[in-house]
């Protein structure tokens, strides 16, 4: 993996993570509030997080070590 694929590698990572915690921050202020609708909506966000953070680890996987 190249220098310049390595970084955009954990750019990637951060940004997937950043999303998981923007979600579950969207469940908690839901919950807090009663609000059904943003609860569901951090849900849906942290879950697509996660979804792209295993799409990440297979590609990483996958993609020879230079």
């Amino acid at each position: 993996m190249t220098v310049n694929a390595r970084i955009k590698s954990i750019i990637r990572a951060a940004k997937y993570k950043i999303q998981e915690i923007r979600g579950r921050a969207k469940q908690t202020a839901g919950k807090a509030t009663g609000n059904d609708k943003l609860r569901r909506r951090g849900k849906v966000e942290e879950l697509k997080s996660k979804r792209n953070q295993l799409g990440k680890r297979i590609k990483d996987a996958f993609r020879p070590n230079r």
